[in-house]
């Protein structure tokens, strides 16, 4: 109880949302694939958005904390590196596009590190696209498309803050330490035809112990300095602006003390990240414009790992094979398109992308380089007004990998009227072997894993369906529902493998074939101060030994197995109160997996499940005063933080079976938000 009083006394400063007309605009603007700014209802594609206000509502400090209620997409906890991946409709973070103001953001390998180094108090919006895209944005764009759009231009100074406190699990000590403590400072500037804005947050994770005891924890510390600046100017017809984004993250993995030599072993792992953007576009007439977008990432992550001699209360560096490591990935990338209007019925898209991805460190062999250029084409049709059809190919060449020669893509909408449409879509996506999977060396006492620089793309065919009839449309009163499904089927899927050469060696092989088909059903409702959502979804995955005879099985194996998820959103805008109240929920389902276990000595095949379990978020708001509003909620209300797990092997690299740790359980937040604006 002491340790609630002292949250609920130290909020300070946080950032209030805009105006409720400004967001309900937002809200409704896609530029994700498109050729220019329009609405969700007009887009070709099924694109979901999160404003910043729902961002703010939910009290999130990084966009993991945004996410995960969404229907579809599921995270995995790596603990021994401290690090978090996605999972896209049942296919994992390589296959889903992360993109930072339409560019690709650098990771080191499969794990999508990115998601949670970006600063969730400069987001305008987060776009995400379901299926692929990869005619437009290419290798990685398999599953989706998730598009993180960053504030820019406005017209007056404004002045932004941010401080929230939060429990982890039970531990919490006011402003540093135990805890989650993040403060944000932001300033915007816009006049005429020049624009420019700042920022730098703060966020202090003092770990999780969990169930160890003494120095090691289950969740390790972590610190992020996030930095950011942002200059633009331009007109009616042209606009151009520079922005640079920069990480300081470093997570501390400390050993226990062993009682024989009274020493342990500390890790500290620490990453810079460096986001450069030049964008700009041009429109001379009102048929014709021009848009491009240049960019270059550093990225570095260093290892290091000391020995402490508690006896003497001394540290030395470990001399253990991978025990040091600076591993470095910088990538140049270059998009440029032209939008043509032939005429109302035809509007068409070519554009050109260049890039160059480098890498170098203890476990990379050599400083490989990989060259990527594409030239791609797509247009949009409008025989009709009620129909849309937007043909596309995408042409490759790779200096490294083989790439599919050509990548085609057509998406199809129907308007059957104001209140009903069916959109369906046929495209070939593709993946190109990352870095690491093609020059990753890794040998010490407990790894054997070497790449595979022969290693094809993978690719697959894709087709996905959806209806929207909004069912009622009564004064204030909306509801809207949706129907989608999807269905993929993969070649040339990487996995890991035992060498040819030595069944010793672990390496990167293209065996495994993959399919993931499932459906969804969303419900949203919209009725005075009250927005309400609910959603189900059913995703199946293919289960590999479905059709292998070469192993006895313990059960019947069906083609695909699967697992549901529930989801609701709530919010009620108390008015006269300047308050809101919000409710987020989800539930994850069972999840099923075919898996190798040795039993008696013989290899067979067995059924293994991931429990299911609930999660939710209660959060509400309320205006203290014309710039301060308070922010306060409890989030993991049914306190998970790990989930019982059948399989051998979790899934992960550092995974050894066993129970799956998914949060630290129940937490405690409360913020206060300043916003101020010279009219």
């Amino acid at each position: 109880m002491k340790q609630l009083t002292a949250l609920f006394i130290c909020g300070l400063l946080c950032h209030e949302s805009m105006a409720q007309d400004t967001t309900v605009q937002l809200r409704d603007v896609v530029v994700t694939g498109q050729y220019q700014q329009q609405s969700v209802k007009n887009s070709v594609y099924k694109v979901r958005t999160i404003s910043s206000e729902r961002i703010q509502l939910r009290g999130a400090t990084d966009v993991l904390g945004v996410l995960n209620n969404e229907l579809g997409i599921r995270f995995s906890n790596d603990a021994t590196l401290g690090e978090t991946d996605v999972e896209l409709m049942g296919m994992s973070g390589q296959s889903v596009k992360v993109l930072l103001d339409g560019v690709p953001l650098v990771d080191r390998g499969s794990t999508k590190q990115s998601l949670s180094q970006i600063d969730v108090n400069t987001i305008e919006r987060i776009e995400i696209v379901e299926g692929p895209m990869s005619v437009i944005y290419g290798t990685d764009a398999l599953a989706g498309v998730i598009n993180i759009i960053t504030k820019k231009r406005t017209e007056h100074l404004t002045v932004t803050a941010r401080a929230q406190e939060e429990t982890v699990g039970r531990e919490y000590r006011p402003l540093d330490g135990k805890g989650l403590h993040s403060e944000h400072l932001g300033l915007q500037w816009g006049n005429g035809k020049w624009f420019a804005g700042g920022g730098f947050t703060r966020t202090d994770f003092g770990g999780w112990q969990g169930q160890f005891t003494g120095r090691k924890k289950e969740w390790h510390p972590k610190n992020q300095y996030l930095a950011n600046g942002i200059i633009g100017y331009g007109g009616h017809q042209w606009e151009a602006w520079y922005r640079l984004d920069y990480l300081d993250e470093s997570i501390k993995s400390l050993g226990d003390i062993n009682t024989g030599n009274y020493r342990s072993t500390d890790q500290y792992y620490n990453t810079n990240r460096y986001t450069h953007q030049l964008q700009g576009s041009w429109k001379p007439t009102e048929r014709l414009s021009f848009n491009g977008a240049l960019s270059y990432q550093d990225y570095t992550r260093k290892t290091k790992t000391n020995i402490k001699d508690f006896r003497t209360n001394t540290e030395t560096r470990s001399q253990d094979d991978g025990a040091q490591d600076l591993s470095k990935f910088n990538m140049l990338f270059f998009r440029g398109t032209v939008q043509y209007k032939l005429s109302d019925a035809v509007m068409l898209q070519p554009g050109i992308e260049i890039k160059r991805d480098g890498s170098s460190g203890q476990r990379i062999e050599g400083s490989p380089v990989i060259n990527d250029y594409a030239v791609f084409v797509s247009s949009e049709l409008k025989p009709v007004s009620w129909l849309n059809i937007r043909p596309g190919l995408r042409f490759i060449h790779n200096s490294v990998y083989s790439a599919p020669p050509v990548i085609p893509s057509i998406n199809t909408k129907w308007a059957f009227n104001k209140d009903m449409d069916l959109r369906v879509s046929y495209a070939r996506g593709f993946r190109a072997p990352a870095l690491r999977e093609l020059y990753f060396y890794f040998f010490d006492a407990s790894h054997s894993i070497k790449g595979n620089p022969a290693l094809k793309a993978e690719y697959s065919h894709s087709v996905n369906g959806s209806f929207t009839w909004q069912a009622l449309r009564r004064g204030e009163l909306r509801y809207t529902v949706a129907l989608s499904g999807f269905y993929n089927d993969f070649d040339n899927l990487i996995d890991i493998g035992y060498s040819a050469a030595d069944p010793t060696i672990s390496t990167y092989i293209n065996v495994n074939k993959f399919r993931t088909t499932g459906g969804m059903l969303e419900h949203t409702l919209s009725w005075k101060a009250l927005e309400a959502g609910v959603g189900l979804v059913w995703v199946g995955r293919y289960n590999r030994f479905s059709d292998d005879t070469a192993y006895n099985k313990t059960t019947a194996t069906p083609a695909f197995v699967w697992t549901p998820e529930v989801n609701a959103n709530i919010s009620y805008r108390f008015r006269r109160l300047g308050a809101t109240l919000n409710v987020f929920y989800k539930y994850t389902g069972e999840r099923p997996t075919y898996e190798l276990a040795a039993i008696n000595n013989v290899e067979v095949v067995h059924l293994a499940k991931t429990a299911a379990f609930h999660y939710a978020d209660v959060t509400a708001s309320k205006r203290i005063t014309p710039y301060l509003t308070l922010n306060a909620g409890v989030k993991n209300l049914f306190d998970v933080d790990r989930l019982k797990n059948t399989a051998a092997d979790a899934g992960q690299a550092h995974s050894t079976g066993g129970p799956v740790l998914m949060w630290y359980g129940r937490s405690y937040f409360l913020g206060l938000n300043f916003r101020w604006a010279k009219k």
